[in-house]
């Protein structure tokens, strides 16, 4: 069983177009490309069996359309859903008034007012603590390989959607028991359509319902057309203290082919606002292998990036997703299939352009530099618990009450109109619940965690399964001998983790691991059956 680099097959996808890991078929729940969202929805997306995390094609939490396939989140392997626009036509873009930015900015400041007045505080049991995300469903235009759940309406009742997301939000706190969100991440969708208001309201209700620190991470997925700088100042004011900037491209002839409604001069643009607006805390997506992409002009643009972007980087490969008009063009050969090698090769080559350039590649598709990595998405990758509100949107957590202990996955209610219509009458949209056994979360610790340059230490593993070790798992396994001898994986006094070259070949490697913990967790559990 040699894996060889070169042979790369699935580099890191996401289904918004976005990437996550690679190489080698994987059963599709845990492949660590394209989904979830949410687990494929990273943000939280589905998979098959019970829910997956997501794998970054979208983040856990976040909204996907297609199949809904249980099992595997956000944040990577994503569960998907039928969705459809309401109905045709543009989004208007919400009036930002500056009665309104005051208003938020207000909000903001008597949080910060009553954490200072509160006092230091205890450590929180992990059992308490979540992220949050919230999902923004609209959108001016559909991108062209884009099948997230977003809708693009001819208006946005937005004081109603505004009151829904602030009720589930409560609802869903109320139902978990959390005590305390860590993070706060507003994806869609575009919700820099949304206005500062309706974001500092959410924050708000959070941060009256439960303990929201002052300096928790707040971010705001943009598009460059959505967020002039002076809504980018609301937003700030509003409580957002970090944003991730759809930029996908600096060719303006690859952003026409995908759609996208920005030039790469006005990405440029927005890029040098967001930083004024937000110092150190500015992410950027760049989408590879794209069709009739080519390695040396792509290099080019990251470089180019390189020299303008703030301290992180995220790197996606196209996923070409059935349904989408991209899909539609290169199935009738109107435009060249991807090339998955080229694909494989720009990966390989940018991220040893980013390690050379100071970032640490801490996540598959992820790079941070000065310690800038994304609190949020760390949580999925760790599997936290984190809370998904508004339509579509996933979440994992333990609820509370009748002496229940098992984490659930969650799945909101999709199309919008129906989504609130049913916050209104039960205060929340959860349209399905699925408990994760013991097996089913183990599985995702370990696909999860292995997606980051840390791995899983022993302690981590420790937290889900205090009798099964790592060692007991792997050390014995002969096909986990030869990856550890090809240097792929890493099993030491630390716990499991990918090397840097093993990082590349993920999706090779998690057949072997999670066979070797199923095998041993069938042998560790008793038969139901009396004398075996």
């Amino acid at each position: 069983m040699k894996l060889k680099l070169k042979k790369f097959n699935d580099l890191p996808k996401r289904k918004d177009g976005r990437a996550a890991a690679v190489s080698a078929p994987v059963p599709s729940r845990w492949r660590c490309g394209p989904e979830p969202s949410r687990r494929r929805s990273d943000t939280g997306r589905g998979h098959a069996a019970p829910f997956l995390p997501p794998g970054r094609p979208t983040r856990p939490g976040s909204a996907h359309t297609g199949r809904f396939a249980l099992g595997s989140s956000r944040s990577r392997v994503l569960a998907r859903a039928p969705g459809r626009p309401a109905t045709a036509g543009g989004t208007a873009l919400p009036v930002v008034r500056a009665r309104g930015w005051v208003k938020a900015a207000k909000m903001a400041q008597r949080r910060r007012l009553a954490e200072d007045a509160g006092g230091p505080r205890g450590p929180t049991p992990g059992s308490q603590r979540a992220a949050l995300y919230v999902h923004w469903p609209y959108c001016e235009k559909r991108c062209s390989y884009c099948n997230f759940n977003k809708y693009i309406p001819r208006g946005v009742d937005e004081a109603a959607m505004r009151r829904c997301l602030v009720t589930e939000a409560q609802t869903l706190l109320q139902l978990s028991g959390v005590r305390r969100v860590e993070s706060v991440f507003f994806g869609g969708g575009t919700p820099s359509l949304a206005s500062p208001h309706t974001v500092a309201a959410v924050l708000e209700a959070v941060a009256q319902a439960t303990h929201l620190p002052a300096d928790s991470e707040v971010t705001l997925e943009a598009n460059p057309t959505s967020a002039p700088s002076s809504r980018l100042a609301a937003f700030r004011a509003a409580g957002v203290n970090r944003l991730s900037i759809g930029l996908q491209s600096l060719d303006d002839t690859e952003l026409q082919l995908l759609g996208r409604t920005h030039s790469a001069s006005e990405a440029l643009q927005m890029l040098a606002e967001a930083r004024c607006h937000f110092p150190g805390r500015v992410s950027v997506d760049l989408m590879l292998g794209l069709p009739a992409q080519h390695v040396g002009p792509w290099l080019g643009q990251l470089r180019k990036l390189l020299r303008l972007c703030d301290d992180h980087v995220s790197l996606y490969q196209l996923s070409l997703e059935r349904g989408t008009a991209l899909f539609t063009q290169v199935q009738q050969g109107a435009l060249p299939a991807p090339d998955p090698e080229l694909a494989a090769e720009m990966y390989q080559e940018g991220r040893a352009v980013l390690r050379e350039a100071g970032f640490r590649q801490y996540e598959v598709s992820n790079f941070a530099r000065n310690g800038a990595l994304s609190t949020h998405n760390w949580t999925y990758w760790q599997c936290g618990q984190y809370l998904g509100v508004g339509p579509g949107a996933h979440g994992r957590f333990i609820p509370q009450g009748a002496g229940g202990h098992t984490r659930e996955a969650r799945i909101q209610t999709l199309e919008p109109d129906s989504w609130m219509k049913e916050v209104t009458l039960f205060g929340h949209g959860t349209r399905r619940r699925v408990p994760l056994g013991e097996l089913a979360l183990l599985e995702e610790v370990l696909a999860m965690g292995l997606r980051t340059d840390v791995g899983i230490t022993h302690q981590h593993w420790q937290q889900f399964e205090p009798q099964l070790t790592l060692w007991d798992l792997f050390v014995a396994d002969k096909e986990v001998q030869e990856l550890l001898e090809q240097g792929l994986l890493l099993l030491d006094h630390r716990g499991l983790r990918c090397s840097w070259e093993g990082l590349a070949v993920l999706d090779s490697m998690l057949p072997t691991l999670l066979s070797r913990l199923q095998e041993a967790w069938q042998q560790r559990t008793p038969s139901p059956v009396p004398g075996g």
